[in-house]
């Protein structure tokens, strides 16, 4: 029996032995049907609408995610807290809902927060309630029983809404309480999404109880280029070691993230916090010159981290979503996914984070093909058989054989997605475009291109990553964006690696060994199923080498559902 149908059962079981009675109906059947786009491996609900990943943590060896969901459609409304719990962060299964509108404080809505583990190993959700004058407001809610590992039943605090929009705050853009942190004073901080002034701003409260709290005068911190703040993260890493670090660490050895949502996109900055007055010293700033620090280029938002104590590493999820109609989303039924559960650890250089896919995921690995050292030379386009190309991990490394051809890079070139939208796959240039082929019919009339190109700028060389999804499919009514990211390495010292997860409608690609991320949804009409193939490609005049390819067909997640449905003590 496969280790995954082992944790499943073993799920299973624990949930009947609960009380529960589950089934094993999985929603992955529905791809040999009616539903090519439905994924094999990333986490999504059976059916209905799923937004921000909420609240994620580890508690009593049980991850779980809870995460935005409308239970009564596949549109956005009616949000409530589902929850999913698992043994691995691959196979899961989706348990009662969390929490639902019940109290006067989110009976218009239950929006997105996070989890904090309290002493005594105690977990806390803070979340955004929409109350009976529809402003947003910040509530607390607490397991039922500590006892039980999979947290089914969950209680609102009788003093809720805790935190609400005064002072100047506009109760429509007041949301999305972060995972709480303690200071050396013992006192929690946690910050609230806001925009004040039509700036974007991260409200700093404090409590000694983490029932009452108090507004700190000053903000953790604020941008005058930007408007409102979705979803703030904020958390420390180390800067001398590859592991995470808890998020009331008092480690010097740190620096710390703060991360918000806005523009369609989940942007960060990089700093150093002193806990004893609140102070968050940037290095750079939010939409500065020159400086755009993203988690993903491509379609990644709402994202939320946490500690894993048990492997001592931060991970990060982040929501992907459609770029099909809604009419579409009806159609299907469903709507929204997660992303694969990434690392997340601060370069060496210390200039960014990196990213990288959780190991967990290679278990679903099955037949693997490779290759090493294979010149592409101009215009090669080379297949990588014997794979499932709709539901494929492709690993390969690119060696560049004569980087003195390197185009020079215009100064005016600053934007990576408009130079990618400008030189797509099809456009020739000498040292690229080159990388991989997905979701590609054999005639090359649909295909998906994560591509690199090299440039040259006065003695340095600039890689450029793109993703380009305007060949992606025959329908032309989808969102075909290109998207591009410059990537921070020296390929006079290292390969050009690619990392692509491949899974029917989304491609998540990590260049440079998780320096720059790149999230793409596709929705091919004729690579589908075994009608999908996957290429190796060089549209360069330059020949390039692959140094080693490695690509694996990949199994389903078991993700399986209980069908009883509890009466709600909230």
């Amino acid at each position: 029996m496969e280790i995954s149908v082992i944790l499943v059962v073993g799920f299973c079981v624990l949930l009947v032995d609960h009380g529960a009675q589950a089934s094993h109906q999985s929603s992955r059947n529905l791809q040999e049907t009616d539903q090519p786009y439905r994924t094999g491996y990333h986490f999504q609900p059976p059916k209905n609408w799923m937004n921000d990943p909420n609240g994620p943590m580890y508690y009593k060896g049980v991850y779980h995610l809870f995460y935005q969901y409308n239970p009564d459609g596949a549109v956005w409304g009616n949000i409530i807290w589902a929850h999913s719990v698992s043994y691995d962060l691959v196979n899961w299964v989706h348990i009662d809902h969390a929490i639902y509108p019940t109290q006067p404080s989110d009976i218009n809505g239950c929006w997105s927060g996070s989890t904090t583990i309290l002493p005594g190993e105690k977990p806390a959700i803070l979340y955004t309630g929409i109350d009976t004058k529809n402003h947003q407001v910040q509530n607390l809610a607490v397991p039922k029983n500590l006892s039980d590992p999979l947290l089914r039943e969950w209680i609102k605090s009788p003093y809720n809404p805790l935190m609400t929009p005064i002072d100047g705050i506009d109760p429509d853009l007041y949301r999305d309480p972060t995972t709480a942190w303690q200071g050396p004073d013992k006192i929690w901080r946690v910050i609230v999404g806001s925009q004040i002034n039509g700036h974007g701003r991260a409200i700093l409260y404090r409590s000694k109880d983490f029932v009452n709290w108090t507004r700190m005068d000053s903000p953790l911190h604020s941008s005058g280029k930007t408007e409102m703040w979705e979803c703030p993260d904020f958390f420390p890493v180390s800067t001398s070691s590859t592991n995470g670090v808890d998020t009331s660490s008092q480690d010097k050895s740190t620096k710390h993230v703060l991360k918000a949502s806005f523009n369609h996109h989940d942007y960060y900055i990089l700093g150093s916090y002193m806990p004893e007055n609140d102070k968050f010293s940037v290095e750079t700033n939010f939409m500065d010159s020159g400086v755009d620090l993203r988690y993903d280029y491509g379609k990644f938002y709402a994202s939320k981290t946490f500690f894993d104590g048990a492997m001592n590493r931060r991970i990060l999820w982040g929501w992907i979503n459609e770029s099909d109609s809604e009419s579409d989303d009806i159609k299907k039924g469903w709507s929204g996914l997660q992303s694969i559960p990434r690392t997340v650890l601060l370069s060496k250089n210390g200039k960014q984070l990196v990213q990288w896919p959780v190991k967990e995921i290679e278990k679903l690995r099955s037949k693997n093909v490779s290759f090493h050292d294979k010149k592409l030379k101009s215009g090669s386009v080379l297949e990588v058989p014997g794979i499932t190309a709709s539901q494929a991990d492709v690993d390969v490394s690119f060696e560049l054989l004569n980087l003195e051809d390197a185009e020079i890079l215009d100064p005016s070139w600053t934007d990576a997605q408009l130079l990618c939208s400008q030189k797509k796959a099809s456009v020739r240039g000498k040292l690229g475009p080159f990388g991989l082929l997905a979701f590609a019919t054999k005639d090359l009339k649909e295909q998906t291109a994560i591509y690199f190109r090299i440039f040259r700028s006065n003695h340095k060389y600039i890689v450029l990553m793109c993703s380009d999804q305007s060949r992606s499919s025959v329908r032309e009514e989808l969102d075909k964006t290109t998207y591009g990211a410059f990537v921070d390495m020296d390929p006079r010292h290292e390969n050009i690696t690619l990392r692509s997860l491949i899974d029917h409608s989304i491609v998540e690609s990590f260049g440079g060994e998780g320096r720059a991320c790149i999230t793409a949804r596709t929705y091919a009409k004729l690579a589908i199923h075994k009608q999908a193939y996957l290429f190796a490609f060089n549209n360069g005049t330059s020949s390039v080498k692959i140094s080693r390819l490695n690509a694996w067909s990949m199994k389903n997640a078991q993700i399986v559902s209980t069908t009883k449905r509890r009466k709600s003590h909230l």
